[in-house]
């Protein structure tokens, strides 16, 4: 997993339901091998992930470390989560993080600038966390808005 040469995952890509955990799984994966370019594990959005999941950052990455899976990978956050959430807690809390909008004018004027600097100032349609990370992704990577 080299994120200098192409982006994680969209935080919008699930795995057992989970919005984030594929792409915080992406950048984890690159941490350890010293290619996770200008992304963070464990950023404000992940932490938003293992505080719901109930799980340690720090214990998963040594699962990742062993070179496990996905679904192996799913299956330790499943046994090992301190919250055993069911499908529709997973869903509407995916839900939720999915349709997150920056909430404060701080917040808004940070997406604007980053949207602009992406390409999408005249978009109407980059509204979301998530809309503006995949932008961003895109962007960074040569795509044009």
């Amino acid at each position: 997993m080299n994120l200098n040469q192409r982006p994680p995952r969209s935080p919008r890509v699930r795995l057992g339901g989970y919005v984030i955990l594929p792409r915080l799984l992406d950048k984890c994966r690159a941490e350890l091998e010293g290619t996770v370019g200008d992304y963070h594990y464990n950023c404000p959005l992940d932490k938003r992930f293992f505080k719901f999941a109930g799980v340690d950052a720090e214990a998963l990455k040594l699962e990742v470390a062993k070179g496990l899976g996905d679904g192996a990978l799913l299956g330790w956050i499943n046994a090992n989560a301190a919250q055993g959430r069911e499908d529709w807690e997973i869903a509407q809390w995916s839900a939720v993080r999915e349709a997150a909008a920056p909430a404060d004018n701080e917040s808004r004027a940070f997406v604007s600038e980053l949207a602009a600097g992406a390409g999408g100032a005249e978009r109407e349609d980059i509204a979301t966390w998530f809309d503006i990370l995949d932008l961003d992704d895109h962007a960074s990577y040569g795509g044009k808005s």
